[in-house]
């Protein structure tokens, strides 16, 4: 018997604002728009402002952003909402930690934990634009 099982297409995230959330995600990791995707004129209605996909620089589809009404502030680390899921992302090593946490908080990101003083994994723990939390670490 052959093993058959699904093949993970790309992770979803809910959002109010998917154009942003999408935006913030493209901009820090490198992806970019699914064709028909890309954002509207300056101005113009965004048609596709309730689903919108990432894509790595070689073409997979790893992100897809769907528009919900309302979104519960999570309450990381413990409360009613602490997350349901999260993203780990990895650094090679300090600088580039440091690096990228200025890039996130530029972006729009917020810093939820600064944990770079563990000599095994040091990181960071960010909130995206719509609050969901995600980490950079060395790894």
């Amino acid at each position: 018997m052959t093993d058959r099982v699904p093949q993970l297409r790309q992770t979803v995230i809910d959002t109010t604002d998917t154009r942003a959330l999408a935006e913030f995600y493209r901009q820090f990791l490198g992806y970019h728009y699914r064709p028909g995707d890309e954002p509207p004129a300056p101005g113009g209605p965004d048609p596709q402002a309730g689903w919108l996909v990432l894509h790595t620089p070689g073409g997979a589809s790893v992100l897809a952003f769907q528009r919900v009404e309302e979104l519960p502030e999570v309450t990381w680390p413990d409360g009613a909402h602490p997350q349901m899921l999260h993203l780990d992302l990895t650094v090679p090593d300090v600088d580039e930690l440091e690096h990228q946490r200025e890039r996130a908080l530029s972006l729009g990101a917020w810093q939820l934990l600064d944990r770079t003083d563990d000599p095994d994994e040091p990181l960071y723990v960010f909130a995206d634009p719509s609050g969901h939390p995600f980490c950079v670490f060395v790894g």
